[in-house]
């Protein structure tokens, strides 16, 4: 098939390298512009466009696809960028994790002349997770499942039929990265799948269900910040799901501290120190941290990041604050727990 293919960041970069290795031609690609990033703020390309220049793919990259925006230049590019389509020849057009939002003026186009219109790789088993942060919203939910759903795009937020799902487990340890990667290689397995049934006139579009509905709203920094008054599951899946953007953050000592790895306790370990002390006091050493306390028992956390620092694991930042009043203080307090 002559595809279309729009996507900007890595999760899209596993589905057009899987398209591509199934053997489809990739005729043009939409991908965001490039933006600012790392410590010199330099303007870098997404994860797509590298790849498919180097493939050789033209690249399209409009401010936006709205010709009804209100901004001049906006509203030139997506004149443009629909002028593009409509005269490019283009079987399917395929969007996964783009970044704008596809009019109707694009999705018509995609149905003209006998083509097969529109699909969309969604990390969710719609209608579960519509939405901008369908990965990191199950693991925050406590979600002992998700997959990939491959729907056929309509002018609603995820709302459209669906071609073809898949379901994964998510692992009690999962983070939003780990989950990503998953979702990735099923994403760009199943996309391969519904174009050979789509080519085949195997299309059988089931529509999405009214129950179960929920929207993954898109993860903002300030929700980062640990509540230690909640529970220690509710606090460790906020630490996995915001592991690795915009991770986990608390205060100590004046500076805002990342967590990047937590753990529950084990059964033995929940009542170790007794009374509980107030959320948010660090109530001893671990064999490979520390232990935080929360609202119902303590967290142990493993990995954090004090400001313009590395990752360093949170034993070895334990031990270097020998002469904090407050390591002597929770050196005394509590034993080391195995």
């Amino acid at each position: 098939m002559k595809i279309i293919f729009a996507g900007t960041p890595d999760f899209a970069a596993e589905a057009l390298r899987a398209l591509m290795n199934a053997g489809h031609e990739i005729v043009a690609v939409l991908t965001q512009p490039d933006r600012p990033a790392g410590r010199g703020m330099h303007l870098q390309a997404s994860p797509i466009k590298l790849l498919a220049q180097e493939k050789n793919i033209p690249v399209w990259q409009p401010l936006s696809l709205n010709i009804h925006a209100h901004d001049p230049q906006k509203q030139q590019d997506a004149k443009e960028a629909l002028a593009q389509l409509m005269q490019i020849q283009f079987d399917v057009m395929v969007v996964v994790a783009y970044g704008l939002i596809l009019p109707s003026e694009v999705l018509q186009v995609a149905e003209r002349d006998g083509r097969f219109a529109c699909f969309n790789i969604h990390a969710s088993l719609l209608p579960r997770w519509r939405g901008a942060a369908p990965i990191q919203r199950a693991i925050e939910a406590g979600d002992t499942k998700t997959g990939v759903a491959i729907m056929k795009m309509e002018a609603g937020l995820d709302t459209g039929p669906v071609l073809i799902s898949k379901e994964l487990e998510i692992s009690p340890v999962e983070t939003s990265q780990s989950l990503h990667d998953r979702l990735a290689k099923l994403g760009g397995d199943l996309i391969v799948e519904a174009l050979s049934r789509i080519a085949s006139g195997d299309i059988h579009l089931l529509p999405q269900s009214k129950e179960g509905l929920s929207y993954a709203n898109k993860i903002l920094k300030a929700e980062a910040l640990i509540d230690w008054h909640k529970t220690a599951q509710e606090i460790d899946r906020k630490v996995r799901a915001f592991n690795p953007f915009p991770v986990a953050s608390t205060q100590l000592d004046g500076e805002l501290i990342k967590i990047w790895r937590v753990r529950l306790p084990k059964p033995q370990q929940q009542d170790a120190f007794g009374a509980q002390k107030l959320p948010g006091s660090i109530v001893g050493q671990s064999a490979e941290g520390f232990w935080v306390q929360c609202k119902d028992q303590c967290l142990e956390v493993l990995e954090l990041q004090k400001p313009g620092g590395k990752k360093i694991p949170a034993r070895t930042w334990f031990l270097a604050n020998t002469t904090n009043p407050l390591k002597q203080f929770l050196s005394e307090s509590h034993k080391m727990i195995d």
